[in-house]
């Protein structure tokens, strides 16, 4: 739920979707942390003009970690998207690989982007000004969120 990404890893969505990788992404729409909720929403543009599909979770908060590639490979777990999760905290997943659990892993995505919200970069520019300029912010410190 928490996307505060480092250059390198916003360089490798970005350069997937640009060469043709279909890259989706599910964000809380109602965030437990304000301040992470700004920082997230501040990687919005890019990854949009990128051609990263970003969609926002409507009823609530949404706290799943997973990730399906190829139809053939797949993650479930605790990472967030984050330095804290990566580097500090030792969050685990399970790398799963050709497995049938990756369909209901897949279909569970697919489910949940039923409830969501596709952002566009139209929602970005209606996104409440000084909260923009927070976001950017504290993208300075985001290591240490």
């Amino acid at each position: 739920p928490y996307l505060v990404i480092d250059n390198e890893l916003m360089n490798a969505l970005t350069s997937a979707a640009k060469c043709g990788v279909d890259v989706r992404m599910i964000t809380p729409g109602v965030p437990d942390k304000w301040y992470v909720h700004m920082v997230t929403r501040s990687y919005y543009a890019p990854l949009l003009r990128a051609g990263v599909r970003v969609y926002e979770y409507i009823p609530g908060f949404i706290h799943s970690k997973t990730m399906v590639c190829d139809d053939e490979y797949g993650i479930c777990g605790t990472i967030n998207m984050d330095y804290r999760s990566l580097y500090l905290h030792f969050e685990c997943a399970a790398y799963i690989w050709k497995n049938p659990v990756i369909n209901d892993i897949e279909l569970d995505f697919f489910h949940t982007l039923e409830k969501c919200q596709r952002i566009d970069l139209e929602n970005c520019k209606k996104y409440n000004p000084i909260a923009k300029v927070a976001g950017q912010i504290l993208r300075l410190i985001a290591p240490l969120m």
